[in-house]
């Protein structure tokens, strides 16, 4: 790519003596030529302008090309399109026809052409501050920047807060539309590389939401995309925003884009078609399950839904209070976690009865956490209803209910890594664990699951005091930790929701 650079200070064109040293540098190097790739501003164009005439005064052969690559201006400026983004494909492109050993000229001419067949348009949630200075600009909460340039300034509009599908539409649009005069003319059928480029403040994960839409978008549109480059090209300091580039390519074209580099920043992406690629496959089919020997929809189907409808409920009652919780020892999403698997119950119990079989319904429910819930909480809640549903399989008597909590307990303690005490969910549950050992003697009865509730509840309030031993929380210092464990609270509830169904089943 490169051989030399000359950085200015920030926002500034480079000096003319330091562009004339760089010149200087490549030169003695052993080069036959220098090209000067300049992006489409006053001070650049002047300063590199006259850079070269002094260089060229000592006899240096040196040509100069200006990017304008901005396609956020309809109408054209006296002062032409501005060099974005795009620039950075120049310079792949004349860095691998130097490095195939292309006379200087015929560099110089070939990026000419490339450079007007591409567009680049930016947009940003907030403007960047120089150090020391204020943000160029101001936006409402609601608003973004469309078509801004990569030193803070302004763009040609201020549009409202979209999703990233829509936002990446509108961009799209914009720089595709015929009545743009700084338009891409990309249309169904042509072949393009894309660019995504982090105009500073964005994470990886938001760049990916965007490059995605970008993807689908074109694609909708029957533009084939040849390579996607994703990632931080041309910043503007901390900007928390995206530019889109779009350069219409052939063979000969991909094949320099394509080039060998050891250019660090470039990325190493794969030298095929995005489009055409299989990005997700569908899932394996289910395993066939054993039939449900008990009817469903009968007494014991109605009374699991009655029971799974209470917890629901329960859960989404306490979404604000639970995540409040796990502010002060986790990320605070503790609450919508155990709302998250609420709602997918619901939906699941609108589908159809649930299994009246014990075992089969704690399958099932597992399944359920361990796909919509997420979390440690989901792995944990699945791990808890797998192992017990395995008790059920044979009997579903009492004595095997208190197995059935064992067996959920031990799995927990086995992958979970806690133990009672360690101020966790399992502290709530194992309390309840022991109470429900005497549905293993004769004559036990419901009173042993309301003892077994009360210790549930006493024991998640006790988790006020603990120190954490393991999860998120045991790395928060203890004495910020003078809240009930979340996850204790939200287990105790949900065995209270219980009760009171089967009690008022009973009544």
């Amino acid at each position: 790519m490169l051989t030399g650079v000359i950085a200015g200070a920030v926002f500034t064109s480079p000096a003319v003596g330091s562009i004339l040293a760089a010149i200087r540098a490549v030169a003695q190097a052993g080069t036959v030529g220098t090209l000067l790739i300049v992006k489409n501003y006053t001070g650049d164009r002047l300063n590199f302008g006259l850079a070269r005439e002094q260089a060229r005064a000592e006899g240096i052969p040196v040509e100069m090309v200006v990017i304008g690559d901005d396609s956020a201006f309809t109408v054209l400026k006296k002062a032409g399109r501005r060099g974005l983004c795009g620039t950075v494909l120049i310079h792949k492109v004349a860095g691998a026809l130097a490095e195939a050993g292309v006379g200087l000229e015929e560099i110089t001419d070939r990026v000419s052409e490339v450079a007007k067949a591409m567009g680049t348009l930016g947009l940003s949630l907030s403007s960047c501050s120089v150090p020391g200075s204020k943000p160029t600009f101001e936006l409402s909460a609601d608003e973004v920047e469309l078509g801004l340039g990569i030193h803070g300034e302004a763009g040609v509009r201020r549009i409202k807060m979209a999703t990233a599908d829509e936002i990446v539409e509108l961009m799209l649009d914009h720089m595709t539309s015929s009545s743009n005069m700084s338009h891409v003319p990309v249309q169904s059928g042509s072949s393009v590389v894309l660019m995504v480029n982090n105009l500073g403040g964005l994470s990886f994960l938001e760049l990916g939401i965007i490059a995605d839409a970008a993807v689908r978008s074109l694609e909708g549109r029957g533009v084939k995309i040849a390579r996607a480059l994703v990632g931080t090209f041309m910043s503007a300091l901390e900007m928390p925003g995206i530019s889109l580039t779009l350069l219409l390519v052939d063979e000969p074209l991909l094949k320099l884009i394509d080039a060998e580099t050891t250019a660090s920043a470039w990325p190493n992406v794969a030298k095929v078609l995005v489009t055409g690629r299989k990005r997700c496959r569908a899932a394996p089919a289910k395993p066939l399950e054993a039939p449900d020997s008990t009817a469903a929809g009968g007494a014991a189907s109605k009374q699991m839904v009655l029971v799974l409808e209470r917890v629901c409920a329960t859960l989404l009652g306490l979404e604000g209070h639970l995540n409040a919780l796990d502010r002060a020892a986790g990320d605070g999403d503790c609450g919508s976690t155990h709302s998250c698997a609420a709602r997918a119950i619901q939906g699941w119990l609108k589908e159809g009865p649930p299994p009246a079989s014990p075992a089969q319904l704690l399958s099932k429910l597992s399944l359920l956490l361990l796909e919509k819930m997420g979390g440690s909480s989901g792995a944990l809640y699945g791990l808890f209803l797998t192992a017990a549903a395995q008790p059920l399989k044979a009997k579903t008597d009492l004595p095997a209910w208190s197995a059935a909590m064992d067996a959920g307990l031990e799995a927990m303690q086995k992958y979970g890594k806690a133990a009672p005490g360690d101020r966790t969910m399992l502290d709530s549950l194992w309390a309840a664990g022991q109470e429900l050992q005497a549905w293993k003697s004769p004559g036990a009865n419901l009173q042993i699951l309301t003892k077994a509730v009360k210790s549930a509840e006493a024991a998640a309030e006790a988790t006020r005091n603990m120190e954490a031993g393991a999860g998120r929380a045991s790395y928060i210092s203890s004495a910020r930790l003078d809240q009930p464990d979340p996850g204790a609270v939200a287990a105790a509830a949900i065995l209270r929701a219980i009760l009171e169904v089967l009690q008022s089943q009973d009544a």
